[in-house]
């Protein structure tokens, strides 16, 4: 397992440009729990694992 100074955490706006997504989907990704995150404070951090996994991940075909 990565040490913690290891991880690179992300910002709520970092992971919006990165996923080419509103911070507000990223809000909802974190909250549902499909995001991992950490709060610190008022605002949310998030390790980039997550992201680069989540952008793996095949997306369901919804219709």
């Amino acid at each position: 397992m990565a040490e913690l100074a290891d991880v690179r955490f992300l910002t709520v706006a970092e992971v919006a440009e990165i996923m080419r997504v509103s911070k507000m989907t990223v809000y909802r990704l974190v909250h549902s729990g499909e995001l991992p995150a950490v709060r610190f404070g008022r605002s949310y951090r998030v390790p980039e694992t997550a992201v680069t996994d989540a952008l793996q991940r095949p997306v369901a075909d919804v219709g």
